[in-house]
């Protein structure tokens, strides 16, 4: 797959303070690519280093091989930006705003008006053309902010956050539409918190305390021996007053991680245990269905946040 977004050892730092920690990494062409990490990682810095808002204090980034540090002029022209707070005008209207992006992008009159009415088309704004951005609801203001990102046919996009705040029914519509924009050769570097929204990405990668420590395809994450240590397995444990239970799991000495998921609990279990599991749980008052259990992402990337935290605080 042709690259389009390069990183190769890039960090940013701010006085002594090391924002983003030699971070390797490319996105191919029309990829949806996800980037993920705790707040204050450096998702946001990393992102503005390669939009060219920030600088590079060491290490390469490129896109559409043009190098961040000395063609931003140029890269500018071929990104768009999506910041994780609504960063329109709200006193502009929605058509407004349009013409506003398109001219700061310099499109003709007669560019401006073809590519605004494939973009109403496609987001579905036309009601709203009219109404102040104030006005629009949460996923109706994301739409607009993807549309103007979008006015001058950038061939990446990035978005920091794109669906934080909005309801599922608005952040699933928002997925259909860079699902449609990636098959069109689109390419999209997304930050997110929620874990779904990274199983929709073609690849991710994880940054936590400024070091990009996990990268790859969803089944390669799952794979990773560090989510899946030797000698241990992962269970789904259904039961009722799963809260209630979860402090009782916790306390059995082969039990490594525990989380509630609904009306289960998913445990990190020593393999040689599980026989003594159900009598453990049943002596406490606790009768539970065990099945196998999938590794999520979320199990991965809390386990090697754990193991990184318990590092650094030998």
């Amino acid at each position: 797959m042709e690259p389009v977004i390069t990183a190769d050892r890039l960090t940013i730092r701010f006085g002594a303070f090391t924002a983003v920690g030699e971070v390797s990494l490319s996105v191919g062409r029309g990829e949806i690519f996800g980037f993920l990490g705790p707040n204050g990682s450096g998702k946001t810095t990393f992102i503005k280093a390669l939009c060219g808002l920030i600088p590079i204090h060491s290490g390469q980034g490129s896109i559409l091989g043009l190098d961040v540090r000395t063609r931003v002029r140029e890269i500018k022209h071929h990104i768009g930006y999506m910041s994780q707070k609504f960063g329109l005008y709200e006193d502009l209207t929605v058509q407004e705003n349009l013409d506003f992006y398109g001219s700061v992008y310099g499109l003709t009159s007669a560019a401006l008006a073809a590519r605004k009415r494939e973009l109403i088309e496609f987001t579905s704004l036309g009601p709203y053309l009219n109404r102040h951005a104030q006005r629009l609801s949460g996923g109706w203001k994301q739409r607009l902010a993807l549309a103007c990102a979008l006015i001058h046919s950038p061939e990446v996009v990035f978005l920091d956050e794109p669906t934080a705040g909005i309801d599922p029914v608005a952040r699933r519509a928002l997925w259909d539409l860079l699902f449609t924009l990636s098959g069109q050769g689109v390419t999209f570097f997304v930050t997110t918190h929620y874990m779904d929204e990274a199983e929709r990405c073609s690849r991710a990668g994880y940054i936590y305390l400024s070091r990009l420590i996990a990268i790859g395809s969803i089944d390669e994450l799952r794979r990773m021996p560090e989510a899946n240590p030797p000698g241990a397995t992962r269970l789904e444990l259904r039961m009722e007053h799963s809260s209630a239970a979860l402090a009782i799991v916790r306390r059995l000495p082969y039990i490594h991680e525990s989380t509630i998921f609904g009306r289960s609990v998913h445990v990190l279990i020593e393999e040689a245990s599980i026989p003594r599991l159900a009598g453990d749980l049943a002596a406490s008052g606790i009768t539970a269905a065990i099945q196998p259990a999938e590794v999520s992402l979320e199990d991965i990337f809390v386990t090697l946040t754990n193991r990184i935290a318990s590092e650094a605080s030998k």
